[in-house]
């Protein structure tokens, strides 16, 4: 199972490097404090997160992760993003005029802020997944600490993730061949059924699941442990090569935290 997941996962980029070599719980730490890194700097400091681009750029070419398919990745971000767009035309004063538009100011760096730290934000949770297949994320939470509970449901969100897109598909195909359009507005309400029925479908499956769960004993006695055999703590140089990039954009935070004081 765990092999069909790695082959199935989109993300996953297939290659040969240190990178990928490298103990998931590592690389997933080292995602998570150079996330905080970003989001700590000060949105000011223009050419700290120019830094902490190149540094996911080296990292990508270091993993051999084609760049364009990298770049492709970010565009998940932009239905998150748009409201920003907003800002700095319903911010306070002062204003920039920018043609016709008078712009808010903070309105501004408020934008800027979001749309980069959360570019950022999303190149590195993308490294992390081009890197690492899902059952490795899924023992690393475990070799965290992680509570078991969570770690469960993420894995029925991957296993089960799948199987709702192809009953959205399935349903999608089944309303275009009754002449649905979801190009027009009077037809939303065929989209609104289908989300409706799709969460019903979901909920009925999980619920048939979980009984075929606890008839197999699930929750009685000690948990057994989710992976087979115990795995060697990581070695002392994959923290220290996996912590590289997050104690750079620390101190990238750090000086820009101290220019702007």
């Amino acid at each position: 199972m765990a092999d069909e997941v790695a082959h199935r996962h989109v993300f996953f980029v297939h290659a040969d490097s240190g990178v990928h070599r490298l103990a998931p719980e590592c690389k997933l730490v080292a995602t998570v404090l150079f996330v905080f890194a970003v989001v700590a700097t000060p949105r000011a400091a223009v050419w700290a997160f120019v830094a902490d681009g190149l540094i996911l750029v080296l990292i990508a070419v270091t993993a051999r992760v084609p760049l364009g398919r990298w770049v492709r990745r970010l565009v998940i971000e932009v239905p998150f993003l748009a409201f920003a767009v907003f800002l700095p035309l319903v911010g306070g004063g002062p204003f920039v005029q920018v043609g016709f538009l008078s712009l808010s100011e903070p309105g501004l760096w408020g934008a800027w802020n979001i749309v980069v730290k959360g570019t950022l934000g999303v190149a590195a949770t993308s490294l992390l997944t081009a890197t690492t297949t899902v059952p490795e994320l899924l023992h690393a939470l475990e070799r965290l600490r992680v509570p078991r509970p969570v770690v469960g449901i993420a894995g029925f969100m991957v296993r089960y993730g799948e199987v709702l897109a192809d009953d959205l598909r399935r349903m999608r195909i089944a309303r275009q061949s009754r002449g649905d359009d979801p190009r027009w507005l009077w037809q939303v309400m065929g989209i609104a059924r289908t989300a409706g029925t799709l969460f019903v479908r979901a909920y009925e499956r999980g619920e048939r699941v979980y009984i075929a769960m606890l008839a197999r004993g699930y929750g009685l006695g000690p948990d057994r442990p989710a992976t087979a055999g115990a795995d060697a703590a990581p070695a002392r140089r994959a923290w220290v090569a996996a912590l590289t990039a997050p104690v750079a954009a620390g101190l990238i935070c750090a000086v820009a935290v101290r220019a702007a004081a």
